[in-house]
């Protein structure tokens, strides 16, 4: 074959240097390429981690078998030969940011993985990268700079090994100098409150369309492109975030990392509002961010010293996830053949009906995944009034202790929208285990499913939490000193001087004060799991033959459509419900199929629709994880749900 020149820019070589050019012909393999390239430069180093990246066609030349020609490389291509792992200025969800070395040429899954593992977070599918807006900077605040942790001279590991080697329970890199280990204390332990301007001075949403908006001044990269597509260059600033919101085999022990930045992540959304909660929840999150601040400030971080009894524990535990599957005897069986019922006298309302009417006192029977309800216990033999099945609700709580009101809020799909229904308890009893029967009745979950108690336990205490002890916090409310600025969110700044917010939290605090750091944590990111808007992230779209905007709300297990003027919720679908998914990719439009002939389609307006393919595919890949296979990440099936190319 003819023999031709070849112009390729070594990066090694500096901005100013001339392109290299090497004599090749159709036929030279691209490892011959790079073979020319580093014979012609004279430079000796370890050339390992370099690859060819093609500029016009925006690709790495990553296969260095092909040639030339099955490339379709010509004289006129702008080749550049530079390394494949580069520094990145990382910002993470507690407001530190970290200089680190990673993978451009990758898919950003696993450049995501690579970060992860250097960190110690386990389980990386839940988390992805952001590209921030740039904020303009005032004068004032140039010397302002956040200070950067260098990780660039951490060696990259390579393998898919879900967790590190730990050395005194940290991974062996951080236990190199005492500077590392401090870098990881930042890691795993809870930064104190911020300070009062720091919050009000952060973007903080007003409405649902604002929160859709997001999704425009904050934009997730393509997990199935690598950095260097997306026009991310060395030692450009990106977020790492938890994505998907489907946290999955959290264990203290293993996941301090993970458990700090998840609590960080939840506190920044309370504190910015970008999730709403009531003002007895918001006091309840400022005593336990008050408590967690305390406590991780004076308690020395427990660290592993033994990694033989590291190995004990988990060969103890995986013993014990098999003997749970292995040992349900006969009358365990006959058991969940006969699931309970629960029975009482409860108060509904519906609102949406013309009627002026208030609350009405039925008997309710609740059974399987339904709830009857009929004029008096007498009359519960025959036909009831209503059967409301359960499957596939919304189910949230409206619930003030201070005033013994437990509302157990209902919205039920029908073909024309969501119905709403209300139903009122006597008593906190009564309401830990309707409000717990109504969420696993939600799920597709019986009675007698063994989370059944847990779930009343977990709502109990929660509402313990609430109560007040006046007598004790005002005692104690002239030895401690708070800035409550600091751990509620601006709208109470407006509301209340912190003299009057003061009692309040420390009201709230007497009922978390003897929980331990990791407890309180846990108790935290409970609390913000149970709030109704809980992982949903919002995009403004226009469904098929509508002709206004719409909000459309992606939560963990469904899809939700949302008036915009009013911000209500119009409709739900839930995925295990969903037939399959499509992308037209040239008119940008979803369409979604569902079972019972169901099908909508819609075109995205804030955000691209790969976002909300990515979104939806993997929450889908979430629910396929399994406790036998946690350790091993099915890639080929996430990016077969979330690559855009094939519909489920």
């Amino acid at each position: 074959m003819a023999a031709w020149d070849l112009s390729v820019t070594v990066e090694d070589l500096g901005l100013d240097a001339p392109p290299v050019t090497i004599s090749v012909a159709s036929d030279l393999h691209i490892g011959g390429v790079i073979l020319k390239l580093v014979e012609k430069t004279q430079i000796k180093q370890d050339w390992s981690d370099h690859a060819l990246w093609w500029e016009q066609k925006q690709r790495w030349l990553l296969r260095t078998a092909w040639t030339l020609e099955k490339y379709g490389i010509h004289a006129d291509a702008k080749l550049v030969f530079m390394p494949q792992h580069k520094p990145l200025r990382l910002g993470l969800p507690n407001g530190i940011t970290l200089r680190l070395r990673v993978c451009f040429s990758n898919p950003v899954f696993q450049t995501v993985m690579g970060i992860c593992r250097m960190l110690n977070i386990r389980h990386p599918e839940e988390l992805s990268l952001l590209r921030p807006i740039e904020e303009k900077k005032k004068k004032k605040d140039k010397n302002l700079a956040p200070e950067i942790y260098d990780l660039t001279e951490v060696p990259l590991s390579s393998g898919t090994l879900s967790r590190p080697c730990l050395y005194n329970g940290m991974p062996a890199h951080f236990a190199d100098s005492p500077e590392m280990e401090a870098i990881y204390k930042m890691l795993s332990v809870s930064q104190p409150p911020p300070a009062p301007e720091v919050i009000a001075k952060q973007y903080r949403p007003a409405s649902v369309v604002d929160k859709a908006h997001i999704n425009g001044r904050y934009v997730w990269l393509d997990s199935s492109r690598c950095l260097l597509q997306q026009g991310i260059q060395e030692s450009d600033k990106l977020w790492l975030r938890f994505k998907y919101y489907a946290t999955y085999d959290m264990d203290s022990k293993y996941d301090a990392v993970r458990l700090t930045q998840l609590y960080e992540q939840a506190r920044w959304a309370i504190l910015l509002e970008d999730i709403d909660c009531t003002e007895e929840e918001m006091m309840l999150f400022g005593a336990l961010q008050y408590h967690i601040s305390k406590v991780a400030q004076s308690e020395p971080q427990i660290m592993s010293n033994n990694p033989a009894m590291d190995d004990l524990d988990s060969a103890l535990q995986s013993l014990e996830v098999k003997m749970e599957g292995e040992g349900s005897s006969a009358s365990d069986l006959l058991e969940n053949m006969t699931a309970p019922e629960l029975t009482d006298y409860l108060k509904i309302f519906r609102p949406k009906r013309l009627t002026l009417k208030g609350y009405k006192q039925y008997w309710f029977k609740f059974q399987d995944t339904s709830i009857s309800y009929f004029k008096s216990k007498e009359e519960s033999i025959g036909e009831p009034i209503q059967m409301i099945n359960l499957k596939g609700c919304e189910v949230a709580p409206d619930v003030n202790v201070a005033a013994q009101k437990f509302l157990i809020r209902l919205l039920i799909p029908a073909p024309e929208g969501m119905n709403e229904v209300y139903l009122r308890c006597e008593n906190e009893q009564q309401y830990a285990q309707w409000m717990a029967g109504c969420r696993l009745g939600s799920k597709g979950k019986t009675l007698a499913d063994s989370s059944f108690q847990s779930e009343i336990q977990s709502i109990r205490s929660f509402l313990a939490m609430q109560k007040t002890n006046s007598s004790s916090s005002s005692a104690n409310a002239s030895e401690e000193s708070i800035n409550t600025h600091s751990l509620v969110s601006p709208r109470y700044h407006k509301k209340y001087k912190p003299k009057q917010l003061t009692p309040r939290i420390l009201d709230a605090y007497q009922n978390v004060a003897q929980l331990s750091l990791t407890d309180a944590l846990m108790r935290f990111l409970q609390i913000w799991q149970a709030l109704p808007d809980f992982g949903l992230a919002y995009v403004v779209v226009r469904f098929k033959g509508s002709r206004k905007d719409e909000v459309l709300g992606i939560a963990p297990n469904r899809l939700i459509r949302i008036d915009l003027s009013v911000g209500d919720v119009v409709k739900t679908w839930r995925y295990n419900n969903m037939k399959q998914w499509n992308v037209n990719w040239d008119i940008r439009q979803m369409a979604i199929e569902f079972e019972g002939n169901v099908n909508i389609a819609f075109s995205c307006v804030t955000a691209d629709c790969k976002i909300v393919h990515e979104f939806i595919g993997g929450y889908i890949f979430m629910s396929t994880r399994s406790r036998e296979k946690s350790e091993t990440l099915n890639e080929e099936l996430f990016h077969k749900l979330t690559g855009g190319h094939e519909a489920l």
